[in-house]
């Protein structure tokens, strides 16, 4: 299985395979007709209580990857979408935020990864 995350301002590859946005907001200065997206998963982004709580702050970055697998593990159904099209190929989960380190991108790839592995 191939997950791989990429910015939305960064130029899409042939190797991107599947690309879905996992943002619960539209990013900023991006219009909607510039983006090759197959899909917009709002509901597997973190909700708008953990985002507004976490607001980019590293120091809490621990506990807002706990809570935000909490809330992936109560919903399966846009989580079970990611997974059965990764098993059909490559995958990337595209992302606004600037912190490449730090964002709900890399935490559902590697709560993807681990499913996937059962």
């Amino acid at each position: 299985m191939s997950l791989q995350v990429k910015r939305v301002y960064d130029k899409p590859s042939l190797k991107d395979g599947r690309r879905f946005l996992v943002e619960r907001l539209w990013p900023r200065g991006v219009k909607r007709d510039a983006v090759r997206i197959d899909g917009w998963l709002k509901e597997v982004a973190p909700s708008d209580a953990l985002r507004r709580w976490y607001a980019h702050d590293v120091v809490k970055w621990n506990e807002f990857r706990e809570r935000y697998v909490e809330e992936l593990d109560r919903n399966p159904e846009p989580v079970g979408l990611l997974l059965e099209a990764a098993r059909h190929g490559p995958v990337t989960l595209v992302y606004s935020a600037r912190d490449t380190d730090h964002n709900s991108a890399l935490v559902l790839r590697q709560y993807l990864e681990k499913k996937a592995r059962g």
